[in-house]
């Protein structure tokens, strides 16, 4: 159904009134933010409130344009700025993400908390006031309730059990053959994401302290660069997604957190039994007829000079939203994506004294996105895999839709914390993760596989994993830089796997056949090659992009699956087009890994060969490649980079008053061109040269370059 509003684009702006404001001034007076040399800001509050408050002047100062568009994706929100090709998008968000539950979830808030949701809004809304000059797209004022929408700061934090949107398209259809919707990312590029975290305990460490390594990897500039302060024990620096309020990857004087994704079964299809009676949709559930919930959902999309809408009538059983069809049978979805607790446990983190402080955090069990690595001044390591896991029968696999008629399938509540996946305190030293089975995580003391349920620990292993683990494993007397280098590892570990069964593919030929020949040259330089990556490398640019075509056209990255189910001529006329494309490209095959792996700074994704732009060395982490860059080309010669490596730090963990941490950001703090902080950080990113960061006062203070507070001109 279609309503034409015939909006507007751009909605009056909207007026606070002066009791918000004088609210607002007041505590912007309790807030003090210093930027250090490196654009930094360091956000010194009175209370936590406060804290929130200046971090999310500080985010809209950044960049508000993120920070809006982070909440009109939770809301469902993006057509009414990019127009009808985000329609399904938006509506997957509106069947998973129930702005009614998260209002509700505000008013019960505990007060204390409800004072940091409240400053969350505060903080924006003032910046909007105290800038009138920045229009925002469609959020002219931000209620408390918003950040009760994305209550994870992961960048894979919507779990959807397998559906995919064409699923989705087929099953809400609309009259509509000419828009092209967006789609589900493609397999090959899904298949780039990930990232890693490492712990390494006292006995492995030459000053007898702990060490965390923070490396997640994301689209580029997902995140930015914070430290929050208050009186009220609140002192944590790392990585922020826009427009949250609190440190997802980062740490305190007394501990660090790391997460990674992972696939441990949050989110499962149910096959609904569906009913037609006296022109009532009914779906059976343990042999008794109940009513499909319906609701109607209206998305409103931007179409040209106004502003249409699509009226979508929606179906849910008690299991939850139905998302699509699959042969035949109405798919529902159980989830927990969002939730009060799951908000809750993403701030209390931040405040976590050590290890039994950290494990009763872990304890709520509302984190749906992540495996957390752990390290405390104590001492302390940690891992674990997953965190809320739901019970489920163990007969039944929950990998396909499961049948919806039956409560023998359902969910029977949650797994305790130490029913879950873990590792404490590991004999062997060390902790690694890179999106890969914990049952490799600590060596020999990493958890059993057999004494866990499939659906806890699916993930397979991987060539990051294989390439930590040897590192870890064998390294004595680490430090901060001893793990930064570690982190930095560029051996390409799948290719111990696949460049043999392309050898002998290649052995096997015949002499007559045409790419004996042809094939001479790159087969010896990769023959001669020692499998790292780096700028003056020719194999590193000839196996990335042969390995890159085999995941292309199978939409596999594992190096045994495509070893073993890749033809052998498939194999060898992967290498001819690359050859072929390569000397069609740049009149010769023979071209250096930096001369094509390139990184160019730009707010909008939108690249060209024939502006300034860094050569890289760095590979993709599906090959092996610990510190990730992924690239691709789009409409250009070259390849530039898109995601990989973000917000990375080294910590090591002291006594009070002796922490050291050293961190890096994909290109700098700033989203101006004009500032020395667009991309000062460029360069040690992508050689591994982090940066010292200031965690104490007086170390601020020394290397302060600006001081304000929010709303009145900095000193």
């Amino acid at each position: 159904m279609l309503a034409v509003l015939l909006l507007p684009l751009q909605l009056f702006a909207q007026s606070f009134s002066n009791t918000e404001i004088g609210r607002w001034k007041a505590q912007a007076r309790q807030v003090t933010i210093i930027e250090d040399d490196w654009g930094i800001p360091h956000i010194y509050g009175n209370t936590d409130a406060d804290a929130v408050f200046g971090l999310m002047y500080v985010q809209c100062e950044q960049s508000f344009e993120r920070v809006e568009l982070n909440h009109l994706e939770m809301m469902g929100r993006l057509s009414e700025v990019y127009g009808k090709s985000r329609l399904y998008e938006d509506l997957r968000m509106r069947l998973i993400y129930d702005t009614a539950a998260a209002i509700a979830d505000y008013h019960k808030s505990p007060a204390w908390f409800k004072k940091l949701l409240n400053a969350y809004a505060d903080g924006i809304n003032f910046y909007i006031y105290t800038h009138p000059e920045v229009k925002p797209k469609r959020l002219t004022r931000f209620e408390p309730w918003f950040a009760l929408l994305r209550t994870n700061g992961s960048i894979s934090a919507t779990e959807t059990g397998g559906i995919t949107m064409q699923e989705i398209r087929n099953f809400y259809k609309i009259d509509d053959n000419i828009t092209s919707f967006v789609d589900d990312p493609p397999a090959s590029e899904k298949l780039h994401t990930g990232s890693n975290g490492f712990a390494v305990a006292p006995s492995k460490t030459k000053s007898k302290k702990s060490i965390l390594y923070i490396n997640p990897h994301t689209s580029f500039y997902y995140r930015t660069e914070a430290h929050m302060i208050s009186n009220e024990k609140l002192n944590a620096y790392g990585g922020v997604t826009w427009g949250t309020f609190f440190i997802f990857q980062g740490f305190n004087e007394a501990c660090g957190w790391m997460h990674t994704s992972g696939r441990a079964d949050v989110a499962d299809l149910f096959k609904e039994k569906i009913e037609k009676k006296r022109n009532q949709l009914l779906y059976v559930y343990d042999g008794k007829q109940l009513p499909v919930k319906t609701k109607q959902i209206t998305i409103a999309y931007k179409d040209g000079a106004a502003m249409q809408s699509q009226i979508f009538t929606t179906y849910a059983t008690h299991h939850g939203p139905v998302m699509g069809e699959r042969n035949g049978e109405w798919l529902s979805l159980r989830e927990n994506n969002r939730s009060l607790d799951a908000l809750l446990q993403s701030w209390l983190r931040t405040k976590a004294d050590g290890f039994e402080s950290f494990k009763k955090v872990m304890n709520i069990r509302s984190n749906t996105s992540d495996n957390t690595v752990f390290a405390d001044n104590k001492g302390n390591i940690a891992y674990w895999h997953g965190n809320y896991i739901p019970r489920r029968n163990k007969t039944i696999d929950y990998e396909l839709p499961v049948d919806g008629s039956t409560s023998a399938t359902d969910w029977k509540g949650i797994h305790a914390l130490d029913e879950t996946v873990h590792v404490y305190n590991p004999k062997t030293g060390w902790i690694q993760n890179t999106n890969s089975t914990p049952f490799t995580v600590s060596g020999a003391s990493s958890p059993k596989k057999e004494a866990y349920p499939v659906y806890m620990a699916p993930d397979p292993q991987n060539a990051r994993a294989i390439n930590a683990m040897w590192l870890l494993s064998t390294e004595k007397d680490i430090t901060l830089e001893k793990m930064i280098a570690i982190g930095y590892n560029r051996y390409l570990a799948a290719f111990d796997v696949l460049l043999p069964s392309l050898f002998k593919a290649y052995e096997n030929l015949p002499g007559t056949d045409a790419r004996k020949k042809k094939l001479e040259e790159p087969i010896h330089f990769l023959s001669l090659w020692d499998k790292y990556s780096s700028t003056s490398s020719v194999a590193t640019t000839l196996a990335i992009e042969w390995a890159g075509r085999l995941e292309s056209k199978t939409g596999r990255s594992d190096a045994e699956w495509l070893m073993k189910n890749v033809s052998d001529e498939d194999k060898l006329n992967a290498l001819v087009s690359v050859v072929d494309d390569l000397t069609k490209a740049h009149n010769t095959w023979q071209v250096a890994w930096g001369d094509i792996n390139r990184y160019q700074r730009t707010n909008d994704s939108r690249f060209n060969d024939s502006l300034p732009s860094w050569p890289v060395g760095l590979a993709p982490a599906t090959w092996g490649s610990l510190p990730a860059y992924a690239s691709r080309r789009v409409n250009t010669v070259k390849r530039y980079g898109y995601h990989g490596n973000s917000f990375v730090a080294a910590v090591e963990f002291g006594g009070p008053g002796k922490l050291k941490a050293k961190t890096i950001l994909v290109s700098g703090e700033s989203f101006d061109p004009a500032s020395k902080h667009y991309d000062d950080q460029a360069e040690g990113y992508l050689n591994g040269k982090f940066k010292d960061i200031y965690f104490y006062k007086p170390d601020v203070l020394k290397r302060a370059k600006r001081q304000y507070q929010p709303g009145v001109v900095s000193k």
